[in-house]
C-alpha cells in the first residue's frame, strides 16, 4: 500500500490492521483490527494493563508494533512517521512542558517545530486561558493544564487527535468544561481519539468504542447498542439506578460555571 493509498473504507481516517505489540514474551496487543471514522469521537476502554495505552502510542507514532499496520489519513505510519505526525494531535502531559517558558512561549515553539505561525492569545482564548498567557504551566491548575495540553494538540491544525485520559483528576466542573471543548473541537471536523476509566464519560462523549482486555478488543460498537445488547442477555442491575447521581447533586448545588484558583 503506497504512502497516500486510501484505507478500504472511504470514510476511515483511521485503519488498524491485524496490529501485534510483544515485549519480549509478553503480548500487549493480541492481534486487533478497527476502523475510525472521518469526525466521530472514537474510545478505546479496558482495565488497567489491557492494551489501550500501547494501542494509542503506536498509532501516534510513538512506538513500533511487532506486526500488522496502522494508516492515518492513508498513510502508514511505520513507513511514513513524519507525515503522519503533522496531520495528527497529541495530549502533552503537564512534565512535557518546559518550566521556564510561558504559556505564549510554550505555543510559540511548538508552532516552531511545525515550522507555522500561529495566533498564541487566539488559541489560549479557545481554551479559556489568556488571562495565563504570562503564566508557567507549573502554576496551573490540573484543569487548566488539561485544557492547555489540549490547546498544544490544536497547532498544527490535526486531523486527528489523541487524549489519554484527559479528564483524570479533575473535579466535576472543569470535567463538564473540558467535554465542551472535545464536542467543539468534533465539531469543526476533526477526528478525536481517546482513551478512558470514566464509564460515564465515555458513554455521554463517544460516538464508538472498542473495549480491550488482555491484548484484545472484545467489544466495538456505539454506547448504546452495547448497552442493548447487554440487556437483551436478561442482565439486570440489582439495584435500580435513581435518576439522579451524587455527582448530580453537587453541580446542583455549586453550579456548572468552570472554577478557577
Amino acid at each position: 500500500m503506497s504512502k497516500n493509498a486510501k484505507t478500504s473504507n472511504s470514510n476511515a481516517i483511521i485503519e488498524v490492521k491485524n496490529l501485534i505489540k510483544k515485549f519480549g514474551d509478553f503480548t500487549a496487543v493480541n492481534d486487533i483490527s478497527f476502523m475510525v471514522q472521518t469526525g466521530e469521537i472514537f474510545g478505546i476502554l479496558g482495565p488497567n494493563g489491557a492494551g489501550k495505552t500501547t494501542t494509542l502510542e503506536i498509532m501516534e507514532t510513538l512506538q513500533k508494533q511487532t506486526s500488522g499496520e496502522v494508516f492515518i489519513d492513508g498513510i502508514n505510519t511505520l513507513e511514513h512517521p513524519w507525515d503522519v505526525k503533522r496531520r495528527i494531535g497529541v495530549q502533552l502531559q503537564s512534565t512535557s512542558f518546559y518550566p521556564e517558558l510561558t504559556l505564549v512561549e510554550l505555543l510559540q515553539m511548538f508552532a516552531a517545530m511545525y515550522d507555522i505561525k500561529v495566533n498564541p492569545m487566539e488559541m489560549l482564548k479557545r481554551v479559556q486561558l489568556e488571562d495565563k498567557a504570562k503564566s508557567y504551566a507549573k502554576q496551573l491548575s490540573g484543569g487548566q493544564r488539561q485544557r492547555f495540553s489540549i490547546a498544544s494538540t490544536l497547532i498544527n491544525n490535526p486531523k486527528v487527535i489523541f487524549l489519554d485520559e484527559p479528564t483524570t483528576g479533575l473535579d466535576p466542573q472543569a470535567r463538564i468544561n473540558l467535554w465542551e471543548m472535545i464536542r467543539d473541537i468534533k465539531k469543526s471536523g476533526t477526528t478525536l481519539v481517546l482513551t478512558t476509566h470514566y464509564m460515564d464519560e465515555a458513554e455521554i462523549l463517544c460516538d464508538r468504542l472498542a473495549i480491550m482486555d488482555s491484548g484484545k478488543i472484545v467489544k466495538i460498537g456505539t454506547p448504546r447498542k452495547m448497552i442493548d445488547d447487554l440487556i437483551k442477555t436478561g442482565f439486570k442491575r440489582e439495584e435500580k439506578p435513581k435518576p439522579a447521581t451524587l455527582e448530580d447533586v453537587f453541580l446542583h448545588l455549586t453550579g456548572k460555571q468552570l472554577r478557577e484558583p
